[in-house]
């Protein structure tokens, strides 16, 4: 292909397989000075760059719009927004939260409007995560927590709070059950994995934007001969290609990258399969709530003083009861 002067416009797409670093790269000879600099924040900055608008480009460079116009074309692009469409390709599933964001941001919308659309479509996660999990892919996922003789709970990033509290929501039921998201990290979770067994099971929670570490430990596990459950969000999934069992969960949110809460009602649903399941659970949970008692306040009840110290809203409340 012919190598273009900065101010000259590609007639002929240039190859796919090439990244942005190494045409950038290829062109630097032939770049003016100020394309030149643009290509050197690109290279030093590609998934901040692959986030900008032409204008916040050429403001960071220093440059104009125009110029930045001209950088592209210098690449062989037909513009700025084919150059940026080439930037983000390799980023989609991290960077779509951020378009949604910037898009939806375009649009003025209040808060009540705002927070519907966001239940709305949580609603939508859970029927179609309803319609997703058959009724023999629940039972499996079931019966092997309750066969397990040691239950370990992964997930990085959101996914670690679901772990700990599907730590939280099995523990009454399960002798022997661990979040290894939180404390420690990776390498404590490798730690306890090490000795895993075809005993044990190991619930693995990713969605996109997917951590490496949770698949890499589930992996390992699975290779030393644990069960992997996944709860994931479609075939695609890496943790579908080699876990035993699987639970899809529609996660989507348009804001941000996943839906945590239709995650966590499959993971509240299955806690509740697993009690329902357990002969002493009832014995347990009374167990359990006895030893908390003691820190745990009851509900005021309406006829009852509200005490000096209460909060202001509370105490106008009471006036405004008052007749």
């Amino acid at each position: 292909m012919a190598r273009h002067s900065s101010t000259q416009a590609s007639t002929q797409a240039p190859p796919v397989e090439q990244t942005i670093s190494a045409r950038i790269s290829a062109a630097m000879p032939s770049l003016t000075p100020i394309h030149r600099r643009m290509g050197e924040y690109v290279q030093a900055n590609l998934f901040r760059a692959a986030t900008m608008r032409i204008d916040e480009l050429a403001n960071a460079t220093g440059a104009s719009v125009a110029s930045a116009n001209r950088f592209a074309r210098a690449l062989g692009f037909e513009g700025y927004p084919a150059f940026r469409d080439a930037l983000v390709r390799g980023f989609e599933a991290t960077l779509a939260p951020v378009e949604r964001l910037r898009s939806a941001q375009e649009s003025p919308a209040g808060g009540g409007e705002l927070l519907d659309a966001s239940l709305e479509q949580t609603i939508a996660n859970l029927h179609a995560t309803q319609r997703a999990i058959d009724a023999a892919s629940a039972e499996a996922a079931v019966e092997a927590i309750l066969a397990a003789r040691r239950v370990f709970v992964l997930g990085y990033g959101s996914s670690a709070f679901l772990a700990g509290l599907m730590e939280h929501g099995l523990a009454p039921y399960h002798e022997n059950v661990e979040s290894l998201a939180l404390a420690g990290g990776p390498t404590h979770a490798a730690r306890r994995l090490f000795n895993a067994s075809a005993d044990d099971l190991v619930i693995a929670i990713a969605f996109p934007r997917y951590v490496d570490d949770t698949i890499a430990l589930a992996s390992r596990a699975a290779g030393l001969g644990a069960r992997v459950l996944a709860l994931t969000d479609s075939v695609d999934s890496p943790l579908a290609q080699f876990a035993h069992l699987a639970l899809y969960v529609r996660a989507e949110r348009r804001l941000a990258a996943n839906c945590d809460a239709s995650v966590l009602a499959v993971i509240e649903a299955l806690c509740d399969a697993v009690a329902h399941r357990t002969k002493r659970s009832a014995k347990a949970a009374a167990e359990m709530t006895e030893f908390v008692l003691p820190w745990l306040t009851k509900p005021r009840a309406a006829t009852e003083p509200i005490a000096a110290g209460a909060p202001l809203k509370s105490r106008l409340s009471k006036r405004s009861k008052t007749p």
